[in-house]
């Protein structure tokens, strides 16, 4: 493993089960503060339909991963956040997602003192719109 990648932060440590099954770990984290992260990922195959595109019931993963990270990233001190819970999530799909790789960016919309929201865009990499999702979110 080269230095740069030693130092390049992951998403997700190996070992969660939704993280392996999207290999989060292989993610690259492009932007980061609080409200907004920024990744580029990259398309498994066995998460692939037919057409070798990413089948939509999986899509879900992503957009939950992204929005607990999200949520993660509005406390300053990790320790405050305990867990988030997932109450509501809307997917609207615009065009296929392939590969081999496509940006994700999770920005918070609204954070109360018990839920917040937070907005999920899928975009390839020359700028076109994949998939939006917005999820609420109940902060414990």
């Amino acid at each position: 493993m080269t230095e740069a990648a030693q130092k390049q932060p992951i998403f997700l440590k190996p070992g969660h089960n939704a993280g392996d099954l999207v290999e989060s770990y292989k993610w690259k984290i492009l932007r980061e503060e609080p409200g907004l992260v920024e990744i580029d990922a990259h398309l498994p195959k066995h998460l692939l339909n037919p057409r070798k595109q990413l089948f939509g019931g999986f899509t879900g993963t992503y957009v939950d991963m992204i929005s607990i990270y999200t949520a993660r990233s509005l406390f300053a001190d990790a320790d405050e956040f305990r867990w988030a819970a997932t109450v509501n999530m809307r997917i609207d799909y615009f065009a296929p997602v392939v590969g081999p790789r496509f940006l994700l960016r999770g920005e918070a919309i609204n954070d109360g003192r018990t839920t917040c929201m937070i907005a999920t865009h899928f975009t390839d990499l020359k700028g076109n719109k994949l998939v939006y999702a917005i999820t609420t979110m109940r902060k414990q």
